[in-house]
């Protein structure tokens, strides 16, 4: 299944998506499709992405979709749970955790809020999954002071967040001057695109320079 020819062709219920977020969906989550996962959208809307997602991802996988507006609760059916909540609530969210475990996709797509999106990617991100992914959209909001509590220089903007989380994910080469901690620890990536951020978690490595070629393999200590 391509995941634009189904946009393209959708006649079911509604779906509103950026037309270049389709080949990063395709890159970032086709590796996902071979095994039963469990995914979380934030922000409902319509319902014709939480369809796209059943029908896209392993048969046997969780999808669990949220909103606060109660009408969402409409677009559950077989093999899509719909939960009715605020994105930014912290008990909200554990007992999202407490009901369906780790999740091992969260796509982001709700209210677009600055302090939403920080305060729900904060309490979530050190929760998902060892391998998760953590796939925020429309951070161009993000830049918006008037409607979405954003701005260039807004500290809790994503996109600001995230350029802090540059140091913290290569804390180790900082010589002290960016403390080690859980999410240099267990993040392999971050993935800036238009509109897009993408963080990917992996278990914890050993990370060592290394030179092969000759008659020795070596190993290169940099202390």
């Amino acid at each position: 299944m391509n995941l634009w020819d189904y946009f393209q062709n959708n006649t079911d219920k509604k779906i509103t998506k950026w037309t270049h977020y389709f080949p990063v969906y395709e890159k970032h989550f086709g590796p996902l499709r071979e095994n039963p996962i469990k995914i979380l959208e934030i922000g409902i809307l319509n319902g014709g992405s939480l369809q796209m997602w059943k029908k896209y991802f392993h048969p046997d996988s969780t999808i669990v979709g949220i909103d606060i507006n109660p009408n969402c609760k409409q677009h559950e059916e077989n093999g899509v749970h719909v939960r009715i909540g605020d994105q930014s609530d912290p008990q909200f969210l554990q007992e999202l955790i407490d009901e369906f475990g780790e999740f091992d996709l969260v796509i982001d797509d709700g209210s677009h809020q600055v302090s939403h999106v920080n305060k729900t990617f904060q309490f979530l991100y050190p929760k998902i999954s060892k391998n998760g992914m953590y796939f925020i959209e429309d951070t161009h909001a993000a830049y918006w002071p008037d409607t979405h509590g954003g701005g260039l220089t807004v500290p809790e903007s994503i996109i600001n967040v995230s350029k802090n989380l540059i140091d913290r994910l290569n804390a180790e080469h900082t010589k002290g001057q960016v403390e080690i901690d859980e999410f240099t620890k267990t993040t392999q990536s971050i993935t800036f695109y238009d509109s897009v951020i993408i963080f990917q978690k992996q278990m914890p490595i050993e990370k060592k320079p290394m030179e092969t070629g000759g008659n020795d393999i070596l190993i290169i200590r940099t202390d």
